[in-house]
């Protein structure tokens, strides 16, 4: 296998490519290429990483089985379900709920995970299909199988064991065969997680070399100075991470050397990952992201090692944390990420989030996980995003299915302090081909964190209507004041803030949160509308923290 610096094509390509073979990979002349027998018995690491659910542990315990926010009753095979996302199969395949079992623990648990593991061999294990041999999540499930091996093999047979153990083999093979049609970035990374961890599991040797420089070369190119990961995404942050802590882990294991590009980019990583949360402990909702669960962050961050802190100003991955008293803006100050790590890029250059202590006030809509191509669209347009738009048009051009086609450059960055009040000026010409506009946004955030104000301020040539959207958490309670020239905010704390705004006219307008991982949750939006005057415009605004007593 060819394992080269990651290439800049779309992921479209290799999957159109991997699709191509798929004719092959089901041939029987294929599978007679493939390991038919167990050969040296397997190392299985001693790592615990993670921790699993017990209580979705004692459902799929039970016989039914429980993943991603769904059930399936008397689940036999639940990649085999009807009625359920691509992306749904895409995670049962990949038998992270292993550590579920595990965490419920047990003879019970032990004997589901071999009924699965049997079950998933006869169904797949002698037949490719494009999801569950895909490479990420092939790559997924051979380290899972492995990282996992004590709960399964625990009072096994023998029979089960040479099961386990050709399927494997085979499994392994055919990913050295086909990881390159990964793509690049996260994929790619778990692809060749799983080609390390059964390098590892056959007893290492030169096996673990090709693996380990591509990865290498994978990192060198995907992790960026400032610790950010090229897709410019938090989740993508965070599953990398997840994945590099991993491989550290079981190197270390097998008392094999850890590269020391692994160890630098995990500690540039996890400072990067806590810059991108909120005071909730989730992450902000950039490119694709939903919040996560806190407590996963939490154990990836001690997982790491890392004691880094948050950088203020983040210049490669192009975003900027400004933080005063007790609240907290995230705000997008780049573009796009290059062709090949955009497939769950958004167009919301200039996007920022605003958060006061533990509570989210202003947020980005977030990312959906269905099949469903309108909402895949939806979540990816600019008026997904509290930011500027224009015409009812997009900042960039969203691809059908996933990428970004023509793109915004973003403008230089301007970035002052002084005595804790901080401002921040940037733009983008993400409009100047469609309308002939460019969009400079300017924030500024008092240093008792009391005071945020924005300028928004367009210039270019013609009459063009445009909006800048503020859309606010679910928890906000959002109330016109004033005869409209204000609008009253209120957190589940009973903190109240106050929003105005002047060079437009203010609405409260219907919107969606899809923060929370498969939940849409309806919610508002402040709009603020407005038209351009011979291409010039600009609208002022501020959010105020009002006294505890107003």
């Amino acid at each position: 296998m060819a394992m080269q610096l990651p290439s800049m094509r779309r992921p479209t390509f290799r999957r159109l490519a991997h699709a191509a073979l798929g004719p092959l990979f089901k041939s029987r002349l294929w599978w007679l290429t493939l390991p038919r027998r167990a050969g040296t018995p397997l190392i299985f690491p001693s790592i615990d990483l993670w921790p699993g659910d017990a209580g979705r542990g004692a459902v799929i315990i039970g016989g039914d089985f429980q993943c991603a926010g769904k059930t399936i009753r008397e689940a036999d095979a639940p990649w085999l379900a009807a009625g359920v996302s691509k992306g749904w199969i895409a995670t049962v395949s990949a038998f992270d709920w292993l550590r579920d079992l595990r965490a419920a623990g047990g003879d019970a648990a032990r004997e589901r995970g071999r009924t699965l593991i049997r079950r998933w061999i006869e169904t797949h294990g002698t037949g490719w299909r494009d999801i569950a041999w895909r490479p990420d999540i092939l790559g997924t499930r051979i380290a899972n199988w492995i990282e996992y091996g004590a709960l399964l093999t625990g009072g096994a047979d023998a029979e089960f064991l040479e099961m386990l153990t050709v399927s494997l083999r085979k499994q392994a093979t055919h990913l050295q065969r086909t990881a390159s049609f990964a793509a690049p970035g996260a994929p790619r990374i778990r692809a060749l997680k799983g080609l390390i961890f059964a390098a590892l599991a056959f007893g290492g040797g030169k096996a673990l070399l090709k693996p380990l420089r591509a990865l290498e070369l994978q990192i060198g190119h995907d992790v960026l100075s400032d610790g950010g990961h090229l897709s410019r995404s938090p989740a993508v942050q965070l599953s990398v991470l997840r994945d590099l802590i991993d491989i550290r882990a079981a190197l270390r294991d097998s008392q094999q050397e850890v590269p020391e590009s692994i160890q630098t980019s995990i500690d540039r990583m996890a400072p990067m990952l806590r810059f991108f949360r909120h005071g909730d402990g989730g992450l902000a909702l950039f490119n694709g992201s939903d919040e996560d669960e806190g407590w996963l962050i939490d154990v990836t961050l001690t997982r790491s090692e890392a004691r880094g802190k948050p950088l203020e100003s983040a210049p490669h991955t192009a975003f900027e944390r400004l933080t005063a008293n007790r609240t907290l803006v995230l705000m997008d100050v780049g573009a796009p990420p290059p062709p090949g790590y955009d497939a769950e890029a958004h167009a919301g250059p200039l996007s920022f989030e605003m958060s006061t202590g533990k509570e989210r006030l202003v947020v980005n809509c977030g990312a959906h996980r269905g099949d469903s191509a309108d909402w895949q669209t939806a979540q990816r347009t600019t008026a997904a995003h509290s930011t500027i738009t224009i015409e009812d048009q997009n900042a960039a051009e969203i691809l059908p299915g996933a990428g970004i086609g023509a793109r915004p450059h973003a403008l230089p960055v301007e970035r002052r302090e002084a005595e804790g009040n901080i401002w921040i000026e940037a733009g983008h010409d993400g409009y100047k081909r469609s309308v002939g506009i460019e969009h400079q946004r300017r924030i500024y955030l008092s240093a008792n964190g009391g005071d945020l104000r924005g300028e928004d301020t367009l210039t270019g040539g013609g009459s063009r209507k445009y909006v800048t959207r503020f859309h606010l958490h679910p928890s906000v309670q959002a109330s016109m004041v004033q005869e409209g020239s204000s609008v009253l905010l209120r957190l589940t704390s009973g903190e109240g803030w106050r929003f105005r705004a002047s060079g437009g006219v203010i609405s409260l307008q219907e919107s969606v949160y899809l923060g929370i991982r498969d939940v849409v949750k309806r919610t508002e939006q402040i709009v603020v509308s407005a038209a351009t005057q011979n291409g010039n415009g600009q609208i002022k605004w501020a959010f105020s923290r009002l006294a505890k007593d107003a």
